[in-house]
């Protein structure tokens, strides 16, 4: 039984998932193996279905890994199109683009390499989806210049902000995370909760995943 959702339904939510493909599933594995902190499929789809959904046409994501959420967010796009994506290390960056290339999304998406802290000064918006999986943080710092850097309706995606649960003081008997990864996050979420500029509810899917939409 997980954490927060019990198994079995979270491997009926997998069951029904159509949108994956051989390309996605060889990924996961390999990232499975690496141990990589790759997102659910469940969250892969919900990214898909999210992007499609506000018609997105300039997304940027923090933490790229070796590519696999990218290849969800940029399947969305339409030609011309675009993705850019931050990696801190320079060999995950080099994976990405090559399952970029494997994905057939190569044309669809930037990999920005080097600390998303340092790059976000370098990038221009409006963006149409933003999705934040990086340094957990970095995520109440970088917050603001997410915010500015979204259009009026656009939308913040944010991972792991239910952090297996160990959010919720006294629900994890033996806490296995980072504290102050943990204390971050708790940080985060009730920023998230009370920013002037944003509409946020929580979904409990997996890790527990944020959708913050800008105010117009």
């Amino acid at each position: 039984m997980g954490a927060i959702v019990p198994e079995p339904i979270e491997q009926y939510l997998a069951g029904l998932n159509q949108l994956s493909d051989a390309v996605l599933q060889d990924i996961a594995r390999a990232g499975a193996e690496a141990g990589l902190p790759l997102v659910d499929a469940e969250v892969g789809a919900l990214l898909r279905v999210l992007a499609t959904a506000v018609g997105a046409h300039r997304m940027l994501e923090i933490g790229t890994a070796i590519g696999y959420s990218g290849i969800w967010l940029a399947g969305a796009l339409a030609t011309g199109g675009i993705l850019f994506t931050m990696e801190a290390e320079p060999e995950r960056a080099r994976m990405a683009r090559d399952n970029f290339t494997r994905a057939g999304l190569a044309d669809r998406t930037t990999v920005i390499v080097g600390d998303a802290a340092l790059m976000l000064a370098k990038v221009a918006g409006p963006f149409d989806l933003i999705f934040q999986d990086g340094d957990k943080r970095q995520y109440l710092p970088m917050l603001d210049r997410l915010v500015a850097l979204l259009r009026p309706r656009g939308l913040l995606v944010t991972d792991n902000v239910i952090w297996n649960g160990e959010v919720v003081p006294g629900f994890v008997d033996r806490p296995v995370q980072d504290p102050d990864e943990t204390r971050a996050i708790i940080e985060y979420n009730k920023r998230l909760s009370t920013h002037p500029g944003l509409m946020t509810a929580i979904v409990p899917l997996r890790d527990g995943v944020s959708l913050s939409v800008k105010r117009p």
